[in-house]
């Protein structure tokens, strides 16, 4: 359709003229045809030509860049990687389309959704908070987290580790302080929750006692996926209200009285209107307290929480643990240890610390290279060079294995 003929009728429509000139006439003075004057003004407008989409250099390449995204990869490394395939573009044109994809991702990450009662928590740390004492003292503490989707119902606890212990810990008091268990709990991808090592993009593995854990409270775990910070975004807010706990430098004496502050701040947050909900979450969670699953027995706690049983380090720096032999560095003989088994391995501890670990075999004997050295040194071949004594252990190691 003619343009000049929508610019002309839009004229006489606002000059009043229509009335006036007839359909025909308009026709004669456009030099068009009087049914098209018609559909003009009868309100028709032409469709606006779609040009037609162009090619891009990317266009062999995007599902490739999209999957190596997933996998973390930056802008350059996948660039590098696709030159190599037969990719001629430039870099900018590659940088531009990943920016894009993010962006669209994280859009569709963050469509916000309020979660009926009941129905999910989301737990997190504020780390490494620094604070300072009447007296100086410095204490490096980190604060647990964790709020319920609906009410907004906020925990907070004052740590000094992130240990897996510990997070059993804080979750159980969080359950019993909010009078049951969510049906989901929305988690980082912490070392505690998720066996990294054998984990993928896409393909999370969660921690094997994490999930036993789970099962036996009752909840189902969700960890964040990339792209997607935003999911936790209630208990990034509730971090974020912890940095008012910096107001109290230099206000308390040692870490019990720094406990209390923290314990104090949990009850006054609580009793303040959230701004995502315009209620208070004290009182919003006694519609959600309904919905929540009831609360485990308490020896389901107990269980995750109890002190691990130690092994006492032989002067040979071994450890004994259903009925096999483990070695351990030497400086610990005497020494007693805490020891956490896997689908793979066994974990030894010295107090909190990872000292060694073993994957399982079914031998009597387990060792390290190092280890044995060590204790070689110390006892046997007291006085011998290292050399010597590694010419030794290759030589004798395979009788070690016999024994």
């Amino acid at each position: 359709m003619r343009q000049d003929v929508l610019n002309q009728i839009t004229l006489i429509l606002r000059g009043g003229e229509k009335e006036i000139m007839s359909k025909a006439a308009i026709a004669r003075i456009m030099g068009c045809d009087p049914r098209t004057v018609k559909r003009y003004l009868n309100g028709y407008e032409p469709k606006k030509k779609q040009s037609l989409p162009r090619n891009s250099k990317l266009d062999n390449f995007k599902e490739t860049i999209i999957s190596k995204l997933e996998y973390g990869c930056t802008s350059m490394a996948i660039f590098k990687f696709i030159q190599k395939e037969g990719y001629l573009g430039s870099y900018s044109l590659l940088a531009d389309f990943v920016q894009k994809h993010k962006q669209e991702q994280v859009k569709k990450a963050t469509i916000r959704f309020e979660t009926a009662p009941g129905i999910q928590a989301q737990v997190d740390w504020k780390e490494n908070l620094k604070m300072v004492s009447k007296n100086g003292e410095l204490f490096e503490v980190n604060i647990f987290l964790m709020v319920l989707g609906y009410s907004r119902m906020k925990f907070v606890k004052l740590t000094s580790d992130k240990t897996q212990k510990t997070l059993f810990l804080c979750m159980n008091e969080a359950f019993k302080y909010f009078g049951g268990v969510p049906k989901e709990i929305l988690f980082d991808n912490m070392p505690t929750v998720v066996d990294r090592a054998n984990s993928r993009i896409g393909n999370v593995k969660l921690n094997t006692k994490f999930l036993q854990y789970s099962k036996d409270i009752g909840f189902n775990p969700i960890t964040c996926r990339i792209y997607r910070p935003q999911t936790k975004g209630k208990v990034e807010s509730l971090a974020n209200l912890v940095n008012r706990l910096v107001a109290y430098n230099n206000e308390f004496e040692n870490y019990e009285e720094l406990e209390k502050i923290v314990k104090n701040f949990m009850k006054e947050i609580n009793l303040e209107i959230s701004q995502g909900t315009n209620e208070k979450p004290i009182e919003k969670l006694k519609k959600e307290t309904e919905h929540l699953l009831p609360l485990p027995n308490q020896d389901v706690f107990n269980t995750y929480i109890a002190s691990p049983k130690e092994y006492k380090v032989s002067k040979e720096s071994m450890i004994t643990y259903k009925g096999q032999k483990y070695s351990v560095p030497t400086y610990l003989i005497g020494e007693s240890v805490c020891v956490e088994e896997t689908d793979e391995y066994i974990h030894i501890y010295y107090t909190t610390n990872l000292v060694t670990k073993h994957r399982k075999t079914g031998k009597f004997l387990n060792y390290h290279k190092e280890h044995i050295v060590d204790i070689l040194k110390t006892d046997s071949l007291k006085g011998y060079s290292d050399d010597e004594i590694a010419v030794f252990v290759k030589q004798h190691l395979s009788d070690y294995d016999e024994l």
